[in-house]
């Protein structure tokens, strides 16, 4: 057993020796391997330092060998402008074709290219074909504005404006193709290339060439409708208040808006949109200009007749803003050009407000005498019809009114002290109750300056009362019916105008009254309770006059005679006077009234107390209650 075991350790013993046997022959192996790793990294280091000055040398050559090339590249560009000269020569040389300009635009775009490339390189070869390609450039482009010019000028026909108006029909435009044309001209001409050639480096020549003959034209054409808009307005009777309309200067502003409105769609085709503006000023300045001294003279004409003719400022106020509007919404352009036109006008528009008060006050302080017989004057009339007008220029008057403010038209002075310079905007046209309002307390300025005029020249010239009190009777009268027969009713229908006009009407008939005051005293007896009984009644509660007179004195009597003698002679003689004087229908009637209510009661009670003091005779009761009420029914 123990030689068992013995076997059993010699056998694991012999394993193990196995075993580090192996393990030497793997550590030789490994310790190989590292030597060999070693001796790799060594060689590939020594081939990287071998290759490294190969590329750098490789990198090099390649670098200057695309040098070269690019060097032969720019020569050959170098020479190729100056190869290709004689070609672009010929074509600047034989002009632009009218019927096709795009091969000698190119030809100037590759000039241009050219002259750009060699102007880059500065070399000294060179300068005589930069000098070569500079004249063909500049000659290219006095061609080209001379074909712009000569098209322009084929586009120059003459127009009679009144013919497109009235037969509304759209003023003409450029042709199409010409259009393009010069569209195509002008995108060559508006670069700076083209500004340098023709030594305009501030404005491109095809601006300046369109502004000059498309002014001009515009200018022209519209050059009889300014003549037409002066005249027109000066051929009235003297006197005559302006009617709306009857200037021509409406139809001018008509035409100047529909010719330059084509003129701006001329511009839009043609031109790049950063000039549209730029051209469309300078293409409308003449005409603006020409426009301008129009304004100018009409002004000087409605200031020498501006009791009559500032209708016509309200009226050139009101269109020349809508224009000026319009065109500024189509173009941008032209609003402030319209404004410092229309700032006369628009000045005297104001300026009239205060001056129309002003002239009702020094024309009622300049009458020499009023009417005798209480009949309205003149002016009145004048004066009303001023306002019923007004009410056809409700834009301008609201724009103008807003300007100065409500009730500072009193005072010229103050009016001014200020003044408008800019072009109204459509919001100061708004017609609403704040410009109704304005409207209506002018309105209602102008009749309290009237009314209070003429009361105190009648006070002053009229010595009696009732025909003073006619007098203003009769003129509040007028003043009612033109308000209630005009578009003044609608102006005046709100606020206190009513009520003042009524306190006027009233004045008037307290005065005429006065006179009226006579034979109601005549009718005024003297009753004493506590000495006499009551008046005794017949069966019906009717006054018995027979008993009436038996209780009187001789001396009473007498006086109740005298009383209707006076009454007598004075009723008879103010209805006389009465029915001469001249009244308005309405006034006529009213007053009738008032003195029928007046005396007709007096009357009626006096004469059932006393009518029998003469027996029926009628030596001194000469009318009785019913011929009475017939006589004052006759008054009406």
């Amino acid at each position: 057993m123990v030689g068992a075991r013995n076997a059993d350790y010699a056998e694991e013993r012999a394993e193990v020796e196995v075993l580090f046997a192996e393990a030497a022959k793997l550590d030789t192996i490994s310790r190989k391997i590292k030597a060999s790793s070693a001796r790799f990294d060594d060689r590939d280091r020594l081939s990287k330092s071998a290759a490294k000055p190969v590329y750098s040398n490789t990198h090099s050559l390649q670098t200057m060998n695309g040098n070269i090339d690019k060097i032969l590249d720019a020569i050959d560009k170098m020479l190729g402008p100056s190869e290709d000269k004689g070609r672009e020569e010929r074509i600047i040389r034989a002009g632009p074709n009218p019927k096709g300009i795009s091969d000698y635009l190119a030809s100037l775009k590759r000039i241009d290219k050219a002259l750009a490339q060699m102007s880059s390189t500065n070399l000294r070869v060179n300068r005589q074909a930069i000098g070569d390609f500079n004249e063909l450039l500049s000659e290219g482009s006095g061609q080209l504005q001379a074909l712009f010019r000569s098209i322009m000028a084929d586009e120059l026909h003459p127009v009679e404006p009144l013919n497109y108006l009235v037969k509304k029909i759209p003023f003409p435009v450029l042709e199409q193709e010409n259009a393009s044309k010069l569209s195509l001209i002008d995108s060559f001409l508006s670069s700076s290339t083209a500004r340098n050639a023709s030594h305009s480096s501030r404005e491109s020549p095809s601006i300046r060439i369109y502004a000059e003959l498309r002014g001009g034209y515009l200018s022209g054409s519209l050059h009889n409708l300014s003549t037409a808009s002066i005249s027109t307005s000066k051929r009235k009777a003297t006197g005559e208040i302006y009617r709306q309309g009857t200037s021509g200067i409406g139809t001018y502003a008509q035409a100047i808006e529909s010719s330059f409105s084509a003129e701006f769609s001329n511009i839009s085709a043609v031109f790049g949109r950063e000039n549209w503006g730029l051209v469309f000023d300078a293409t409308c300045r003449k005409a603006l200009a020409e426009f301008a001294k129009t304004l100018r003279e009409l002004n000087m004409h409605i200031k020498a007749n501006l009791s009559t003719d500032c209708f016509l400022a309200y009226e050139i106020v009101e269109i020349v803003t809508n224009v000026g509007y319009r065109l500024d919404q189509q173009s941008g352009q032209l609003k402030l050009p319209f404004a410092d036109a229309l700032k006369p006008i628009r000045e005297t528009a104001r300026s009239s407000l205060a001056e129309l008060l002003e002239d009702v006050r020094r024309r009622v302080s300049a009458m020499q005498s009023l009417p005798h017989d209480g009949s309205v004057v003149p002016l009145t009339t004048e004066v009303m019809t001023r306002m019923q007008t007004m009410t056809t220029y409700p834009q301008s008057l609201a724009s103008v009114m807003a300007s100065l403010g409500d009730g500072n038209w009193q005072s010229v002075a103050s009016i001014r002290s200020t003044s408008s310079t800019s072009l109204p905007s459509l919001k100061s046209f708004d017609v609403g109750a704040d410009s109704s309002q304005l409207l209506a307390h002018y309105v209602m300025d102008t009749i309290e300056t009237l009314l209070t005029s003429l009361d105190a020249k009648a006070r002053t010239m009229l010595k009696s009362k009732s025909v003073a009190g006619v007098f203003m009777a009769n003129n509040v009268a007028l003043i009612d019916r033109m308000i209630r027969s005009s578009d003044l009713s609608s102006v005046l229908s709100t606020g206190n105008a009513s009520a003042k006009i009524e306190s006027w009407r009233k004045k008037g008939t307290s005065a005429y009254l006065e006179s009226w005051r006579e034979p109601c005293s005549a009718l005024m007896d003297v009753q004493y309770i506590n000495r006499s009984p009551r008046p005794p009644s017949g069966n019906n509660g009717v006054v018995d006059s027979t008993a009436m007179i038996k209780q009187l004195g001789s001396k009473d009597k007498d006086s109740i005679k005298e009383k209707f003698k006076n009454f007598n002679t004075s009723f008879d003689e103010l209805s006389s006077k009465h029915k001469s004087m001249q009244m308005e229908r309405e006034v006529r009637s009213q007053l009738a009234r008032e003195v029928q209510a007046m005396i007709e009661p007096l009357y009626a009670r006096f004469w059932d107390r006393y009518h029998e003091i003469d027996k029926g005779k009628g030596k001194y009761v000469k009318y009785d209650k019913g011929s009475l009420s017939a006589q004052l029914a006759g008054l009406g």
